[in-house]
């Protein structure tokens, strides 16, 4: 960290990554789903794409983004009513971008909130499919997954396909879902996409102090590693007060275990 670069947690620094998914997205619906994806939709809002469509969370589109957590007297403005069959008119045509978090996800980007084990005799019930298998054949799709390791980026499939990925034997008459579109992939140590050979995951930055080893140790796949290593970038001072005014609740705070620094290699000096 240089000098000049303020103090920022990990949280702050996904954030900022996360909200890159909606830089070129236009304008489209954008929904985060959990603390950090909504407050990186926020982000991109108040900034680089004041084109984004966001709700309160509930039934209505909102002006500004509203804080997650309790509200706290604010009454945001309303510019118009937002129920399913909205949503889901919105959806099916392509204009919304996701940010999901599953619990599961392979080589191919398939992912899995349904069941741990065995479908039949499964070791552990989660929420089911959801609206996965829909959300990823319909419009742009990107990740948040906190903790990265080879239990959630798992050799082989996940246990049960509830999003679709660009695995061809799962496609639908030999061809992938026109809508199917995978972008970014988030996680505690570092940013990826499917950028790689028929849409292989591939490194785009690690966060810092992450070396690519401490990453493909934790990942159950090979990942595509660039010619160049780049560097997750810092929140900007700017960033970081817009981060704040967005999340007075301090919600941010609470996700990742004991809201550990930023950039690792401070933790290291100490």
């Amino acid at each position: 960290m240089s000098p000049s670069q303020p103090p920022y947690s990990l949280a702050e620094l996904l954030i900022v990554a996360c909200a890159e998914a909606w830089r070129d997205a236009g304008e489209v619906q954008a929904t985060g789903i959990g603390p950090i994806p909504r407050l990186a939709a926020s982000l991109a809002k108040s900034t680089f794409n004041p084109g984004l469509q966001m709700t309160d969370g509930e039934a209505w589109y909102v002006t500004d983004p509203v804080p997650p957590g309790p509200r706290n007297g604010l009454i945001p403005e309303i510019e118009g009513w937002c129920p399913y069959d909205r949503v889901f008119d919105i959806l099916w045509s392509g204009r919304r971008h996701a940010m999901l978090s599953p619990v599961q996800m392979d080589r191919f980007g398939q992912t899995n909130i349904s069941v741990i084990g065995d479908h039949a005799h499964p070791k552990t019930a989660m929420l089911g499919a959801r609206g996965f298998p829909g959300n990823t054949i319909c419009h742009p799709n990107s990740f948040f997954i906190p903790q990265h390791s080879k239990r959630s980026f798992v050799a082989g499939e996940v246990d049960f396909v509830c999003g679709a990925g660009y695995n061809p034997e799962r496609y639908l008459n030999g061809r992938p879902a026109p809508g199917l579109d995978l972008q970014l992939i988030v996680t505690n140590l570092a940013v990826m996409d499917f950028g790689g050979p028929d849409h292989a995951v591939r490194l785009r930055s690690l966060h810092p102090g992450v070396s690519f080893d401490e990453v493909q140790d934790n990942t159950g796949f090979d990942i595509v590693r660039p010619a160049a290593l780049a560097e997750t970038r810092a929140p900007t001072a700017e960033e970081l007060a817009l981060i704040a005014r967005l999340d007075p609740n301090g919600v941010r705070r609470k996700v990742l275990k004991g809201d550990p620094v930023g950039d690792r290699r401070l933790v290291s000096a100490d």
